[in-house]
């Protein structure tokens, strides 16, 4: 069963109330800021499909890592804001960098070559196999009988 590691979109939600950088935020996600990683998981008879909203960013920006049984998703972004006046001296100069990630137990019978992970339109979308139970091998054990 997938389980995400984390279970609130945002830890300081009830500490920063609406403060922070909304123009930062739109500048680097777009007007979805809030909503980033959404994700939709559907259970199949095979296994999980998994659709993770990522918009705003490129696939180059995207990164899936498989570690002990742990399916991470990282995107990262950063932005970098020059304002120069008319002598060609710099008035503002700001960088912004933000990333954010997702982890899924997935189970340690997941190998990285069974997710074929799709980004398009701002959605990544990949399958997660369900671990198929062993056949069991019938063996008859005879006891020697003495005598």
């Amino acid at each position: 069963m997938m389980m995400p590691s984390i279970f609130r979109e945002n830890l300081f939600d009830s500490l920063m109330g609406d403060f922070g950088f909304p123009e930062i935020d739109r500048a680097l996600y777009g007007k979805n800021a809030k909503n980033l990683m959404k994700t939709d998981v559907q259970e199949t008879e095979a296994g999980y499909m998994v659709d993770i909203d990522l918009p705003g960013f490129k696939k180059e920006e995207i990164q899936m890592r498989l570690d002990n049984g742990t399916l991470t998703v990282n995107a990262a972004k950063s932005l970098d804001r020059d304002e120069k006046n008319e002598n060609g001296n710099y008035v503002r100069r700001e960088r912004y960098a933000g990333s954010m990630s997702r982890s899924f137990y997935v189970g340690t019978h997941v190998r990285e070559e069974d997710i074929h992970p799709r980004y398009e339109n701002g959605i990544l979308t990949f399958h997660v196999p369900k671990e198929q139970p062993a056949a069991v091998e019938e063996k008859k054990h005879y006891i020697p009988i003495e005598g």
